[in-house]
């Protein structure tokens, strides 16, 4: 019998541990290959990037790694002292580093526990109905909770209860005009101005400027957010959310998600789309919809990720839309059968953008969408127009 490390099994998918099962079973990668109906080829494949994996983590007993990196760090290097007369390992060091997809794993799971207790709200009554052919889509072009903007410095000032008033209120203006029956707030990313305690970029540490304390910009946006969903259901039948991921809000944006999942768990009209992917994709009839913040691909590369993550949709839609945010303008290109277009966001510039001479407009947009005919009609709520509604 072909020996396996009982082990590895924390290191593999629970596809590669079915292969590596199969390996010890069958005795051999050619019986392994043939009893799952794979190349031998594979079975050689899964086995070294199980091993590579573990090594990672600082597990591999035949080069005398035994010592394992803790819950959310990787493997940088390790020395080892050797026994010159009998060759056995006598002392090992072992360097460590952060692992950020296993720190960001932890946090989501983390967050799973924590919103499991969330109260659930009870079910809103419509006072609207609308038309079962049309979906109205609201693209939230990064809402920057959190950022601090000061007018003698920018411009426009802008905190956290502007963000909160002026994002309800264009809401509300928006599905006033809709005559859809289904809603999708599409939060395009960086819905949250900073991910941490620190008030920095993830990537590069720049410093940002911040309202506040993030717990309460937590608190605020989560508040918001849920008054938008229960402001479109009123008037639409369905409300589906989606949160893309943000280069400024890699984790809160899926803890958002979660958050609102677990809170509108018990409302059949509210459908989260939670899952923590870099795109997301929204189908009503003959038309398909990508969203995706923006800041890891480039627009001419989108049509061809959609067709490939959706190739049943992109086979039986006419009309292809992908809905981009991050760099706070409008713009619409069409590449090979698919139309991507960024938004604006109602955020002014914050110091940094406005030093830079990053300066663009600020409004909001829902689209009409027919199940037949793609894009049916759009309507624009500027700042301007929001101030003369407040």
């Amino acid at each position: 019998m072909y020996q396996i490390d009982p082990n590895l099994e924390q290191y593999s998918t629970p596809r590669q541990w079915e292969v590596l099962t199969a390996l010890k079973d069958q005795g051999s990668e050619r019986t392994a290959a043939k009893a799952l109906g794979v190349d031998k080829a594979y079975i050689s494949k899964v086995k070294a990037a199980v091993l590579k994996k573990a090594a990672a983590y600082g597990y591999s007993p035949d080069h005398d790694m035994i010592h394992c990196a803790a819950p959310g760090f990787r493997v940088k290097g390790t020395s080892t002292l050797y026994d010159m007369q009998t060759g056995d390992a006598r002392m090992q060091w072992v360097k460590t580093t952060a692992d950020q997809e296993r720190q960001e794993q932890i946090q989501r799971e983390l967050v799973e526990e924590l919103c499991s207790s969330l109260p659930k709200i009870k079910p809103v009554k419509q006072s609207k109905f609308g038309r079962d052919d049309l979906l109205a889509v609201i693209p939230f072009g990064d809402p920057h909770f959190g950022m601090y903007s000061w007018a003698e410095e920018t411009g426009n000032d802008f905190n956290l209860d502007i963000a909160r008033r002026d994002l309800c209120a264009a809401v509300d203006h928006l599905v006033r005009l809709s005559t859809a029956n289904r809603l999708l707030i599409a939060n395009l990313g960086d819905f949250f101005h900073a991910d941490n305690l620190e008030g920095k970029t993830a990537r590069s540490g720049n410093v940002l400027d911040m309202d506040t304390r993030l717990p309460k910009v937590i608190r605020v946006g989560v508040a918001a957010m849920r008054q938008c969903i229960e402001t479109g259901l009123k008037t639409h039948q369905t409300v589906e959310v989606v949160n893309a991921i943000g280069n400024h809000d890699d984790v809160l944006s899926m803890a958002l998600a979660i958050m609102l999942a677990n809170i509108y768990e018990k409302e059949p009209r509210v459908v989260i789309h939670d899952q923590p992917t870099p795109r997301h994709y929204i189908r009503h009839g003959k038309t398909l919809i990508g969203i995706t913040h923006g800041h890891r691909t480039k627009d001419r590369d989108l049509p061809g990720i959609m067709a490939t993550e959706r190739a049943a949709d992109w086979g039986e839609t006419r009309h292809r839309y992908f809905y981009r945010g991050h760099h706070h303008h409008d713009s619409l290109d069409e590449f090979n059968g698919c139309k991507v277009e960024q938004f604006r966001t109602l955020a002014p510039g914050d110091a940094w953008a406005v030093g830079g001479g990053y300066l663009s407009g600020r409004d909001m947009k829902m689209i009409i969408h027919h199940n037949e005919y793609g894009e049916w009609a759009r309507h624009i709520c500027s700042i301007d127009l929001l101030g003369d509604v407040a």
